[in-house]
């Protein structure tokens, strides 16, 4: 099965990212297989399974949770076209070539409580988020966080992670 999660620059340029069978970690840790280096992402912040025909996305415990298609998960199963956000970054999940046309997304997460209709969380990347991020000291970089996702997808410098034993852990958004 080929699954990629595809995400789009301000430029409008799109980036696909393929995720090997196993576990995909996604998080700000340097050791992420896949890295999103911003204040809003937990350390290991979300996990992508693919086993078989099925992916699944579990969130890892994160402080500002993951989402999928607006709505704030634990543990989900994946489909073609299914939108996942991280941070401020919004992935569009791609299986085996479906959908075929990915468009930029802009989402409005809402978390909402149990039994209730009302969002308790409304959430939408900003300008200022982002600008904050790529002037924040912790990254010492000058490129800005996409480039340095795309340069961490490209390289061969991320490790594999065993996560067997450490789902239960939650994770905070300090460093």
């Amino acid at each position: 099965m080929d699954v990629r999660l595809i995400m789009f620059k301000e430029s409008g340029e799109s980036k696909e990212f393929p995720l090997e069978p196993g576990k995909t970690v996604i998080g700000r840790k340097e050791e992420c297989d896949l890295r999103i280096p911003l204040p809003e992402v937990s350390r290991r912040h979300a996990v992508v399974i693919v086993s078989g025909q099925t992916v699944t996305l579990r969130d890892m415990g994160s402080a500002n949770g993951t989402y999928l298609n607006n709505s704030r998960i634990t543990e989900e199963e994946l489909s073609p076209g299914d939108h996942v956000v991280i941070g401020p970054v919004v992935f569009t999940v791609r299986i085996d070539g479906h959908p075929t046309d990915v468009r930029p997304v802009h989402t409005r997460l809402e978390a909402r409580s149990p039994g209730t209709a009302e969002p308790i969380v409304d959430q939408k990347p900003t300008e200022a988020k982002a600008a904050k991020a790529a002037d924040d000291d912790i990254f010492n970089q000058e490129e800005d966080p996409i480039s340095a996702l795309e340069a961490l997808a490209a390289s061969d410098d991320t490790a594999a992670l065993d996560l067997d034993d450490s789902f239960g852990e939650s994770e905070e958004t300090s460093p």
